[in-house]
């Protein structure tokens, strides 16, 4: 199986730039009526006006700015004035900018030649779910995730679903400004087990202080999701769908809900061809479209990202799920995806052909699993977010975040989805709450 999982949901390394000020010319003023010093003891009485628009209040004045924005704003009205800068600062300024982000993207997504994404390899992998060492014992285990990665996500859903939340406790990392995963102590009181805290079986600051810990130590790229072996002091495994493969069948002991199997034997043949489909066309197809550093890398990814889309869509309208019926890991990989298709990989990533609103099937299919208990609670929009757009910085270096899309705001999830026409057996006993 191809790698799959986040350094920082594929962050860069730290780097800065400095800020280009807007325009800092004040706004004028709004005020119809200016105080009148009057000499004359009987000067006539204004008249009233009774115009509506005369009884608004002043436009709000903008935030004073800061001393370094109002430092360049200064030194570009001496030396241009109301024009813009000369073509060459202009050029200038543009080659530099592309070439510090070509570098910073060289290392926060490396490509081949051609400018197509090349995801690095998991270095730490499982040869199957019974491929862990020492005793299936409760807390023997320790999860890693960052809410913003689909690839940690995975890890969170099959855990949620297995009822595995006693047996292998996570700690939550958070995105840090300088591309790595951080530990933070919350501002208030914690607020569960999915909330961004601290690391809760090493105490280390950051996710690089727990890769080093292992036996022998470590220099490589510090992914989520990443399954810790807590008596061993070493990393499992770091592989998101190594780990969702152990933690569906191999700790079954532990599991409140172990007749729960998201990959049945009569399936795992159709499970396989899935996977070799959506990681590739979907899963990886997304961030092959944002991270493409060629127009024609770029082309390639998009092209083959929404052919297949349309064929999800087309197969989905007529299966509940993609192996019929029954709700596989096949499933739970997709889902992580789109999920997060219209709020991030729609807009930033540029994978603006159509929207998830737009294919009927596969809207309704996000929503039907999103809708299947404990999934939802694994669903952080605001960590989501923030995690891209407010630290991708060179896919979005204004660090803007936009509004969330209506349909994924608020309950919208949580209307009907009207899928169950399309199985032959109730799901709604897959989960107990």
């Amino acid at each position: 199986m191809s790698s799959s999982a986040c350094s920082a949901c594929c962050r860069p390394s730290s780097s800065s730039s400095p800020a280009i000020s807007a325009s800092t010319t004040p706004f004028p003023s709004t005020s119809k009526f200016k105080p009148v010093l009057r000499t004359k003891p009987h000067a006539t009485i204004p008249k009233m006006s009774l115009d509506p628009r005369d009884f608004h209040s002043p436009a709000p004045q903008p935030p004073p700015p800061s001393s370094s924005s109002s430092l360049l704003a200064a030194v570009a009205a001496l030396l241009w004035g109301p024009s813009l800068p000369p073509g060459l600062l202009v050029s200038s300024v543009r080659s530099a900018w592309t070439a510090a982000w070509r570098l910073m993207m060289s290392q926060l997504a490396p490509s081949d030649p051609s400018g197509r994404y090349a995801r690095p390899a998991s270095r730490f992998r499982l040869a199957g779910p019974s491929g862990l060492p020492g005793p299936r014992r409760p807390g023997a285990l320790h999860l890693y995730v960052g809410l913003p990665c689909p690839w940690a996500h995975r890890a969170l859903v099959v855990r949620a679903l297995k009822g595995l939340e006693d047996a292998v406790p996570v700690s939550v990392a958070s995105p840090g400004v300088d591309g790595s995963w951080e530990f933070r102590d919350p501002p208030g009181p914690e607020r569960g087990d999915l909330a961004p805290g601290r690391d809760r079986v090493n105490g280390c600051r950051n996710l690089r202080e727990v890769y080093r810990r292992r036996r022998g130590g470590y220099s490589g790229r510090c992914t989520v999701p990443m399954l810790w072996d807590v008596d061993r002091s070493d990393v499992a495994c770091n592989e998101s769908y190594d780990i969702i493969r152990v933690l569906n069948s191999g700790l079954n002991g532990l599991a409140r809900h172990p007749e729960v199997d998201l990959a049945p034997p009569e399936l795992e043949a159709e499970i396989e061809e899935w996977n070799r489909v959506i990681y590739p066309g979907v899963n990886n197809g997304v961030y092959r479209c944002g991270f493409a550093q060629s127009q024609e890398g770029y082309d390639a990814a998009v092209t083959e990202l929404f052919r297949t889309l349309d064929m999800l869509d087309d197969h989905l309208s007529r299966s509940r799920y993609l192996c019929g019926d029954k709700l596989t890991l096949a499933d739970v990989c997709l889902f992580t995806t789109l999920v997060r298709f219209d709020p991030v990989y729609n807009v930033l990533f540029k994978c603006t052909k159509k929207k998830l609103v737009e294919y009927p099937s596969l809207h309704g299919y996000m929503r039907d699993i999103y809708q299947v208990p404990k999934v939802a609670a694994t669903c952080d929009f605001d960590a989501i977010m923030d995690g891209y757009y407010r630290f991708l910085f060179p896919l979005n270096p204004g660090n803007i975040k936009p509004i969330m899309p209506s349909a994924f705001a608020g309950d919208a999830l949580f209307e009907p989805h009207g899928r169950e026409r399309l199985s032959s057996q109730s799901r709604g006993t897959l989960v107990s709450s």
